[in-house]
């Protein structure tokens, strides 16, 4: 089957581990826009940290961001739909950080803040230095989270990440259970907040009805546990070699590692 577009994770999946897209991706995902396929970001980032990765592959579609909390147009520069936590539910979330010593990112309407600098802090700053100044994603660092949230016109998500998994599983166990919140692993340290229900295949679907396709019209590549809700509901879900065997499992197809050209492969494949 020819799909009608193609729905792509960046950290892991697109993305190598130096934050860069292979030349194979970029040359296959061109030619598939130039036969009318239509290509779409759906990633766990804020919109302010994908401009760079949007403008190497020429989009003219809006972006799923934050798992599927809002669908942002960068030609407009605005929300066009989002289910953003409540304060109240941020609040509590962040007391319950502050018990357990547990650091987290908390994305706001056009900024990503954090209190506390850790690794993926430190990793992410270093990375924003490497950006020309006009893609520089905004990471600023607040006094009180407690006090940003408040303050914030809409809240996206947090990203808790802690060298001990199983402490951060337990926390993200102890949120759904008592909050009702939507926890998913993003990465191999970090666990992502946000409102329940929000997920990348959700939003995804509503994209695709809104634009005039089916779900089944969609190949979709993605390599975590936040990428599952889409894998599992497009007409080809793509596992990445480099994603966790339960991942795989669940997937229409693995390929190889986000250092091998399996995307593009792919593309060709089933696209061009």
């Amino acid at each position: 089957m020819s799909y009608r577009v193609i729905a792509l994770d960046l950290d892991g999946t697109l993305l190598t581990p130096n934050k860069t897209i292979l030349p194979e991706s970029l040359e296959a995902l061109a030619k598939a826009q130039q036969a009318g396929v239509k290509v779409l970001i759906v990633t766990g980032r804020h919109h302010v940290a994908i401009h760079p990765f949007y403008q190497a592959l020429a989009l003219d579609t809006p972006a799923i961001c934050c798992n599927g909390t809002y669908l942002y147009d960068y030609q407009a520069k605005k929300v066009l739909a989002s289910d953003p936590l409540a304060k109240s539910q941020a609040q509590q979330v962040i007391e319950m950080l502050d018990q357990q010593a547990i650091h987290g990112l908390l994305y706001v309407d056009n900024a990503m803040l954090y209190q506390t600098a850790t690794g993926h802090v430190t990793r992410t700053l270093n990375w924003a230095q490497s950006l020309p100044e006009s893609q520089r994603p905004v990471f600023l660092q607040v006094d009180s989270l407690a006090e940003a949230a408040q303050s914030a016109q809409s809240i996206w998500k947090f990203a808790l990440s802690h060298p001990d998994t199983r402490a951060l599983q337990q926390f993200a166990d102890k949120v759904e259970q008592q909050l009702g919140l939507a926890c998913e692993w993003s990465w191999q340290d970090q666990i992502d907040i946000a409102k329940g229900g929000n997920s990348k295949g959700k939003r995804l679907a509503q994209w695709v009805e809104s634009a005039g396709y089916q779900m089944s019209e969609v190949l979709a590549f993605g390599d975590n546990y936040n990428d599952l809700s889409m894998l599992e509901t497009v007409g080809l879900g793509v596992a990445m070699g480099n994603a966790d065997e339960a991942i795989k499992a669940r997937a229409g197809r693995v390929i190889g590692t986000n250092l091998e050209p399996g995307i593009a492969e792919t593309i060709y494949r089933e696209v061009l």
